[in-house]
């Protein structure tokens, strides 16, 4: 090939390597160009859309930028066709549904302009609440403005509202929280809204036109400077709500629905603040109740209140004096509140529906209001509740259950204790039945608080429910004591079943045991303070009895209601919570002290004829006040009983009054005597302290004491209850008698017995020469059954020690061999020593074994040790009342009332 063409074909080679790669260095030139623009197109969408076409368009440097830039116009134009074509369906399609469905969702007062339903009370029993409630108008941007739609969010059942503020906008907010409140409380019948207004900048609040609900009690203006207690007031409301719920398996929603109206009243509290965030503790406080709330019924109107909370919270931000945005709707609406109604309507309606509420209300709560139409109706398979009082008219109630086991009642003396203590009895007798419950009553004032409940002299009738009645036992802690070991072995018997069952619950027990006498057991102890006034063995075992039966008896139905002046000091208690804490119901009354939390003063200030209930252990976010109704003056408490009694069949109810000898004459023991009756028990059932006479050694009884009326009373009831058991042909009596003053007394006794038809032989003083001589006698042995009765041998005693000759038996020696061998031969010995020195003179070294069973008077403790086999006597003297020891059955002495005998030994 020629030179000349090689290089002719390399230049045009290199001339399309040229062209090549112009064409490529422009298409990428090209590229980037239309890449620049597609950004610059994409950016500028992204800004027109964050401002909103609205602020685009009347932004001027926009403006210029699409006048200078076709690519920016395109894109415009493109979002504005968009635009108007999505506006075009709003237009014809969404503004139309909007419209259905706040219609819809915001019936009546909930939606409608206030000139529709503005004035009188509503009467919706709150069955079924709207979904929305209309707060103002929203306004597409660009529309015109008779294209406004309503704009509603949801509340009641769902969630909050949260309000942010722009200056100038105060008017505009007011105006839509107004207008939301009464909304609300038009809506539904009076009293089913209940408002709590807090302001932190003001006193009295804002809202003025609202402010004659505060008189029927359905808004509370808060103080700027309590916000703690409010918010604990929400809290504790939303915890007893879940807790009921909890018991009942079903939410208040649910509840009020099934029962066709709303059964717990809405709680919505305005709160105004000035969009500072809280301090920690009051922060933390808001957001769980912004969490918890609406289940529970409560809801939040929140002005410049920030909140974390998640939950459902709708926003409306205000960005002028009169236009905001919303969260329901987008920043591209404009939403502006509804104009207010004119306060004087607005005043006027809210005084309406709070006289409404009065007259709803009719009368002051009286004692009828706590008892139910129906009466012993309910079941105390799961819980008791009852209700006590009122507040606002509507009924507080006490709950005693699994959560809440046992109560503390407190307050001073007169502050209306015993008055709450009835009402809330003839609560729980007016819902239950004998079958599902049973009281136990005990009352250690001097007085008569419960003896009522029983039969009297005018008025035969008692409470069905009650089984125990202990009046006047202010001087008889055994008897305290006494019931609580009752409540401790009944306690256990039904974990025993239980435990056969293989359940743990009383709830349990009953369904497995359905045949079963299975009732929730309330024992109330007025004035308990008094089982633990003395540092001695009474006291020992009765705190860890009480604190047994707190920790123990929630779950097998036995419940303590503990009452006291004051329950401040109880040295038994110290280091011991255990009681305390199981009772997590607190009721205190006015001016109590030390029953509810230490930081909780909620009654300091309380009035007359109010109680603050607290099922919270006392916190004060558990406070509940009631005004408590006469329960005990005469037609209220009595007739409640009178109809129970002739509805209700039911066995009498034991009545231990301290302040009365029982009489010998009606004992059970005595008109079935099993032995020698000597005197009333201080046990929770109604038996009596009972010598069985066997023919073996020792069956002796020694009474010891100076208390001339109790010894005699002692033997009278013996030799009475003997002379009953036996046949007269089957026994024969002696009695004793060295004292002249006792004659009357031993005449009447002997008198008596003879009525019997039993034979009797009398030795008085003038016969005591002749004793040492029946003392043999007696001795002898024989088929007869032989009782010796002998008055205060210790007055005998120089008659005893009397001898003919030295080397003669005296009457002492005679005596110490009846005491040792007559039992055995059917001679048994009542003997009565005034004194504990006297008494081991006249038995000698080694006799006491000879003495089986002794009832002690007015003799200390501490000499009765070497009586009582070694056991330690806890034992204080008092009047008509003694000590009883059996050595054969007696693990314990047994405290004995003695009988008053008068009736028994009449002759007819």
């Amino acid at each position: 090939m020629a030179k000349g063409e090689r290089k002719r074909r390399a230049e045009d080679a290199l001339t399309g390597l040229r062209e090549l790669l112009a064409r490529a260095l422009g298409a990428a030139e090209g590229a980037r160009e239309r890449a620049q623009t597609r950004r610059a197109q994409l950016e500028f969408e992204k800004e027109v859309r964050s401002l909103g076409l609205a602020r685009a368009e009347a932004d001027p440097g926009v403006r210029e930028r699409l006048d200078t830039d076709p690519a920016l116009r395109e894109v415009w134009d493109a979002i504005t066709a968009d635009r108007d074509a999505r506006y075009a369906r709003w237009q014809a399609e969404g503004l139309v549904e909007v419209h259905r469905l706040v219609a819809a969702e915001a019936p009546g007062a909930a939606g409608e302009p206030w000139q529709t339903w503005l004035g009188p009370a509503g009467t919706d029993p709150g069955a079924t609440t709207p979904r929305l409630w209309r707060i103002g108008t929203g306004l597409v941007e660009h529309s015109a403005p008779g294209d406004a739609f309503p704009l509603a969010v949801p509340l009641l059942g769902t969630g909050h509202l949260r309000v942010a503020t722009a200056p100038g906008s105060r008017p505009a907010v007011d105006a839509l929280v107004e207008s939301l409140v009464v909304r609300l409380v038009s809506a539904f019948a009076p009293g089913l809204v209940r408002l709590h207004l807090w302001d932190v900048g003001h006193l009295t609040g804002p809202l003025p036109a609202l402010h004659p609900l505060t008189s029927a009690g359905l808004m509370v203006v808060h103080d700027p400077t309590r916000l703690d207690d409010l918010l604990a007031q929400l809290a504790g409301h939303i915890r007893r709500v879940h807790a009921h719920s909890l018991r009942t398996g079903q939410p208040v929603a649910a509840a009020s629905a099934a029962a066709g109206r709303r059964l717990e009243p809405w709680r919505v509290a305005v709160l105004f603040g000035n969009g500072d965030r809280l301090p920690d503790e009051q922060y933390r406080e808001l957001n769980r109740i912004a969490r918890t709330g609406p289940e529970a019924g409560v809801h939040l109107v929140l002005v410049d209140m920030p909140v974390t909370a998640e939950g459902p919270i709708e926003t409306v931000t205000f960005t002028g004096p009169d236009t905001a945005t919303c969260s329901m709707t987008g920043p591209g609406v404009v939403v502006r509140a509804d104009p207010p109604a004119p306060p004087a309507q607005v005043n006027l309606a809210a005084t309406t529906i709070a006289a409404d509420v009065l007259v709803r209300r009719g009368r002051p709560r009286e004692f009828a209001d706590l008892v139910p139409d129906t009466l012993a109706a309910e079941s105390s398979v799961h819980e008791l509740r009852t209700p006590v009082g009122f507040h606002e008219g509507e009924p507080v109630e006490v709950v005693l259950g699994d959560a809440t086991p046992h109560a503390l009642v407190a307050g001073p003396s007169g502050s209306g204790k015993t008055n709450f203590l009835y009402a809330m009895l003839a609560g729980l007798a007016a819902r239950y039945s004998p079958a599902e419950l049973e009281l136990y009553l005990l009352d250690f004032k001097e007085g008569v608080s419960f003896a009522g409940l029983t039969p009297g002299r005018k008025d035969p009738s008692w409470l069905p429910q009650a089984r125990l009645v202990g009046v006047n036992v202010n001087t008889d802690r055994e008897f305290g004591l006494a019931l609580l070991r009752f409540l401790a072995q009944e306690m256990a018997a039904r974990a025993a079943a239980a435990k056969r069952h293989e359940v743990t619950k009383l709830a349990e027990l009953r369904e497995a045991d359905p045949q079963g006498h299975w009732p929730r057991i309330v024992a109330v102890i007025d004035e308990f303070q008094a089982l633990f006034s003395g540092r001695d063995q009474i006291t020992q075992q009765a705190a860890a009895l009480l604190e047994d039966v707190a920790r123990r008896g929630r779950s097998q139905g036995i419940h303590l209601v503990l009452a006291s002046q004051d329950i401040a000091g109880i040295e038994a208690f110290w280091g011991k919570p255990a009681v305390y804490d199981q009772c997590t119901l607190r009721i205190a009354m006015p001016k109590a002290k030390r029953v509810l939390a230490q930081e909780n003063g909620a009654a300091i200030a309380l009035p007359r004829w109010h109680a603050v209930v607290n099922h919270e252990s006392g916190v004060a976010h558990g406070n509940e006040v009631a005004h408590v109704p006469d329960a005990s003056s005469r037609g209220t408490f009595d007739e409640l009983q009178r109809t129970l009694w002739s509805l209700l069949p039911s066995a009498q109810p034991r009545l231990f009054d301290g302040a009365h000898q029982p009489e010998l004459a009606t004992a059970a023991d005595y008109l079935r005597p099993r032995g020698a009756v000597l005197g009333q028990i201080i046990e929770v059932e109604d038996r009596s302290g009972t010598f069985r006479l066997e023919p073996v050694p020792g069956r002796n009884l020694a009474v010891i004491g100076t208390a001339q009326a109790d010894a005699l009373s002692v033997l009278e009831s013996a030799a009475l209850s003997l002379g009953a058991l036996h046949s007269p042909q089957d026994c024969l009596f002696h009695l004793w008698n060295p004292v002249p003053a006792l004659t009357e007394r031993v005449d009447g006794l002997a008198a008596r017995l003879r009525h019997q038809g039993h034979e009797v032989h009398v030795r008085s003083a003038d016969d005591m020469p002749k004793l040492a001589a029946d003392i043999e006698q007696v001795s002898a042995e024989s088929a007869q059954r032989r009782f010796i009765f002998f008055y205060a041998a210790d007055g005998a005693a120089h008659y005893l020690e009397a001898k003919e000759s030295p080397l003669d038996k005296s009457g002492l020696d005679k005596l110490r061999l009846l005491l040792k061998n007559g039992p055995s031969t059917n001679a048994h010995t009542f003997g009565w020593w005034r004194g504990m020195g006297r008494f081991k003179e006249t038995l000698g070294f080694g006799g006491m074994d000879d003495i089986g069973g002794w009832v002690a008077l007015d003799v200390q403790g501490t000499e009765l040790n070497t009586l009582a086999a070694g056991q330690v006597v806890d034992w204080s003297p008092r009047p008509h009342r003694a000590v009883f020891f059996d050595r054969t059955t007696h693990s314990r002495p047994d405290v004995l009332i003695p009988f008053d005998t008068t009736t028994a030994l009449e002759v007819p």
